[in-house]
This record gives structure tokens, sequence and C-alpha cells, in this order.
């Protein structure tokens, strides 16, 4: 895999969606009583190893693959919610961009995306597609210091400016936060590694009252990673530094806005666990002032393991993905992923947990729509190269 998210857990230890509207099931879905495999990835005249979610544009479901397609470079996608999949585009290394590891969202009927390769400086790009897969390169990132660089997360919509986050780059090759225009003007708002500020953000931003919201995957205080707020102007500041010990640690994923609250998950931290003796990951939430909560400590099995991505609400419960654990599968004896659902109090049920029939590894936010999620597995399934999968919930 190739995408800015992987570059940064290489180095270091260790969406804003489209409205939902409202769309029918059918197909081999329709026929399951719970988890159905919608679509086995094939990898070179398909797509390999989505890490990305999924967002409905008018009753498609539109996402991307890290590897996989044409040149193997990574695609975007659409597929049915019947199961009917058609690649969109086929990335090309340099100068196009390479190995989209990030959300789509769609502006206007446009889709805007970010890869963590390639470009002119083959240092990510920010590209927009249409729905018909007429592709262009909006902004090639140049690297430190002058400009980002590895860009693995998607992208918001600020009242038609584009803002993101790079995994490197900046003046101190930390990562940084950016906004370009829709005309490809970009600006690099803050560059992180400075004293205490938080280092490579992997996720995407939220807009909570015109202020925003993310968080960096080391640095900080502690060297556990960051909650922070910065101002569509630039003005950054560190809200929470996390603790490591029994809090949470090493965010991968964006943040979730409930009523005022944020919620999110750290890829590490939490009570110890019962996999190679880490700890296995926890559930956050943190107000607009900055006191932060453990909600809920990961075990491994029969429990999930390693969330690295982020939180949905619906009716009055969260739902998520860890990347291991779960009781469906071997992988190295440590559970393939699950899907969770966790109270506002803590309480947490089991979902499904993957095997390798299912696709294990679910590194992406789900979408839920009607009485079914949607989402995305990054290894196996029919072809070993991932899938894309929806499952009931009640």
């Amino acid at each position: 895999m190739r995408s800015g998210k992987d570059n940064i857990v290489q180095a270091c230890p260790l969406a804003a969606l489209a409205a939902l509207l409202p769309i029918t099931l059918g197909g081999a879905a329709a026929r399951a009583e719970n988890f159905t495999v919608l679509h086995s990835f094939t990898d070179i005249s398909d797509g390999a190893n989505p890490s990305a979610g999924l967002i409905n544009v008018g009753g498609t479901l539109y996402g991307t693959t890290v590897d996989g397609g044409l040149g193997n470079w990574g695609t975007v996608f659409k597929i049915t919610p019947a199961g009917v999949e058609t690649v969109l585009y086929s990335f090309g290394y340099v100068p196009n961009g390479y190995g989209p590891g990030g959300d789509l969202i769609n502006v206007g009927g446009v889709l805007y995306g970010t890869t963590g390769g390639g470009g002119t400086q083959n240092c990510g790009t920010v590209f927009k597609l249409t729905p018909a897969g007429a592709a262009s390169i909006l902004h090639s990132f140049k690297c430190a210091p002058a400009d980002g660089q590895d860009p693995g997360a998607g992208l918001i919509n600020v009242g038609g400016t584009l803002y993101g986050t790079t995994g490197f780059g900046g003046t101190n090759n930390e990562g940084t936060v950016f906004k370009v225009t829709q005309a490809g003007v970009e600006t690099v708002l803050h560059a992180f590694g400075a004293s205490a500020d938080g280092k490579h953000p992997a996720a995407a931003l939220i807009n909570v009252g015109g202020t925003l919201y993310g968080t960096t995957y080391d640095g900080g205080t502690n060297n556990f990673g960051t909650v922070f707020t910065i101002s569509p102007a630039g003005v950054e500041s560190v809200l929470y530094s996390f603790q490591g010990g029994t809090d949470a640690s090493l965010p991968l994923a964006p943040l979730l806005n409930v009523g005022g609250t944020l919620y999110g998950t750290g890829s590490r931290g939490g009570s110890f666990c019962r996999i190679k003796s880490y700890s296995c990951g926890a559930v956050f939430t943190i107000t607009l002032q900055g006191h932060e909560t453990v909600l809920h400590t990961f075990q491994g099995k029969p429990d999930g393991a390693y969330p690295e991505a982020g939180l949905i609400y619906s009716g009055g419960n969260l739902y998520g993905t860890t990347a291991w654990g779960g009781n469906g599968g071997n992988c190295n004896r440590h559970g393939c992923g699950t899907i969770f659902k966790l109270t506002p109090a803590g309480v947490e049920t089991i979902v499904h947990s993957f095997s390798h029939q299912d696709g294990i590894y679910p590194e992406s936010s789900l979408l839920k729509l009607g009485q079914f999620l949607y989402g995305t597995t990054n290894e196996y399934g029919g072809s070993y190269f991932g899938t894309v999968f929806a499952v009931k919930v009640h």
C-alpha cells in the first residue's frame, strides 16, 4: 500500500460525506440476513486494497483503492447497492497522483480527493474527478519546507474552499494543514512540529462552528498525539495532548461532533490487552474546552483491536471499525477486525467479526444508509485484494 497514512505508520512507532440519500438495497445484499460481501476486488483489472470509506452520490456509492487498476497505482470506483462495481479512473504514477487513501467528497457534483504520492514533485496531489471519470490534478504538493507532502486523508469543504492535512512536509517536515481553492490555489496554513505541537496528522478535519478540529498521530507534550484546533486563517492551538498509558493514543482518524462533544478513536492506548502485550486502542470523548475522557478500551479478542477509522452516529449509538481483533478469523491469531456499536455511556456490542471470506483489516469509516452499514476491507475476500461490504443493523 502506498497511502500517506501508511507512510506515517512506517515512519512513526506504529470525512465529510456527501448528503445521504435514500437508496434501495438490491441484489445479493437484499438476500443477506446480516453481513454480505458486495464486491471483491481483483487487482489490475479492478482495484486493490481500499483503505478509504464510501460516499453516497445520488444512490451510487463512490470510493478509492490504494493499489490496483490499469497501472497498479490505485483507482476511483463506483458501486451500486446491488454490488455492480465500475472503475471510473486508474491513477498513473508521476506526474499523475497515485495511492489515494482518503475519503472522497462531493462538491457541486464533482468529486475531490487526495493521493499520497505522485504529482510533479512526487509528494502527493489534490485531484478532482467528474462522476463520468474525467480527472485532473488540482494541486501537486512540493514537499518540505515550502509545502506539504503525503496527504493521506480526505478533504472538507468550508464555504467553497477545500481544507486538508498532509502527514509530512512543511517547515519542520512534520506535516501541515492546507487549504486549496477549487481553482487550484493552495496555501499552507500551519506547519506542525514546533515545541509541544503535534506531528504527522493522518486524519481529515471537521468544522465545528467555523473552527476546524483535527488530530495528529504523534507529537504533543507526551509524543502520543494531539487534538488541535485551527481557524480558517491558520491560527492553530493544541486542545489536548494524549497521555499514553491507559489514555487513548496515536489517533489516525477524524473526530465526530455529536451535539458539541467530540468523539474519536486512538489506534493504541487504553488498558493492557491480549495482543502481543500491547494496548489495543480506545474510543474517547473530548469537550470543545479540551476535557478528554476514555469511553471504551478495546481488549483484542473477542473484542476489537486497533481502531484506525473514525466513528459515525446513528440512532443514538456510535458505530465504528477495528482493524484487528474479534472472533472471525485467524489473522496471526489476533482476529481480522470488527464492526462495533457503542452507546454514549460506553457499552459496546460487536456487530460483526471479519474473516478471510468477508475481507479483513477494515481501516475505513462506515456509511449508514437505511438499515445497512457500508464499508471496505483492505485485504482478502474472494481475490485477496479487499472488499466492499454491507451489514444490516437493527
